[in-house]
């Protein structure tokens, strides 16, 4: 492996025998003189492939315990969620970290947006962050407030969205949270938002989400045109919440649901509903 670029003594860019780019970690990896053979591959740490070079200076300016730390936080997201994440997760952690324990330790305390939201939203993910923030602090002698759990889950679900940034994490959030309420005003009922059937419909408006962000919403055949008018017309209460969800993502987000969009959003608002009777009967 050719070591050509020193980040610091301990970290340093390099090229692996087929010739890709990597960061390596090591203790003294980056003290001897660049470029160089390292033919002792046991003195390597832990690797990272497909930076963005944007990232390359947090490597200088964030301290080492601390980026440890966030892979170890992103090691355990790979290894529990099924999904692919964004290689680049440790060293948007990293750099988020490092500026928390900052404010911190000056008394500045930061109130996150959607905190109730993400949590039931995304328990997997607020598991996996809270695991993360507490074994961190444990790690590093440092007191971080639990708020912090909301964004290190954050960084993690943006790390698991195709769009991957934090505005679209954001996004889908507030959507969400402003159509359960949406549903709970038109059929008069509170979401009993722990229910297998709420998180399903979650999940579903995620991707519902995702596809009027990109442009892509679902369009009916001519059996899925059937099947809509047999639930619009065995359903109309279910029916006429999903007419005040399509106008209100007309008028806030200017998109358009189309009668796939409805049909799957009137069973989804019927299952939960459902559900919700037979826990109150």
């Amino acid at each position: 492996m050719e070591v050509y670029k020193k980040i610091n003594n301990n970290v340093a860019l390099a090229r692996d025998a087929k010739g890709r780019e990597l960061v390596v970690f090591g203790k003294g990896i980056g003290f001897a003189s660049m470029p160089y053979e390292l033919t002792d591959l046991s003195r390597i740490q832990r690797t990272f492939y497909d930076v963005n070079e944007k990232y390359f200076a947090l490597l200088r300016d964030v301290p080492e315990a601390v980026f440890l730390a966030a892979d170890d936080i992103a090691d355990t997201a790979r290894e529990e969620l099924d999904c692919t994440l964004n290689a680049n997760l440790t060293y948007a952690l990293a750099d988020h970290l490092n500026f928390a324990i900052q404010r911190s330790r000056e008394g500045l305390n930061v109130q996150v947006p959607l905190a109730y939201d993400i949590q039931h939203l995304y328990p997997h993910e607020y598991a996996i962050a809270k695991q993360g923030l507490h074994e961190l602090c444990r790690t590093l002698a440092v007191d971080l407030p639990d708020t912090e759990i909301v964004s290190i889950a954050m960084h993690i679900i943006t790390a698991e969205n195709e769009v991957g940034d934090m505005h679209s994490t954001i996004l889908t959030a507030k959507v969400i949270s402003e159509l359960s309420a949406i549903v709970e005003h038109g059929m008069e009922i509170q979401l009993n938002k722990e229910s297998f059937s709420y998180s399903r419909f979650c999940m579903h408006l995620r991707y519902l989400v995702q596809r009027m962000m990109h442009g892509n919403p679902l369009n009916a055949d001519n059996a899925m045109d059937s099947m809509f008018v047999t639930m619009r017309n065995e359903y109309p209460q279910v029916y006429a919440c999903v007419q005040q969800i399509d106008t209100f993502l007309h008028g806030t987000y200017g998109w358009q649901c189309s009668k796939e969009e409805q049909l799957y959003l009137i069973m989804h608002i019927h299952r939960v509903c459902v559900e919700r009777t037979a826990v109150e009967g």
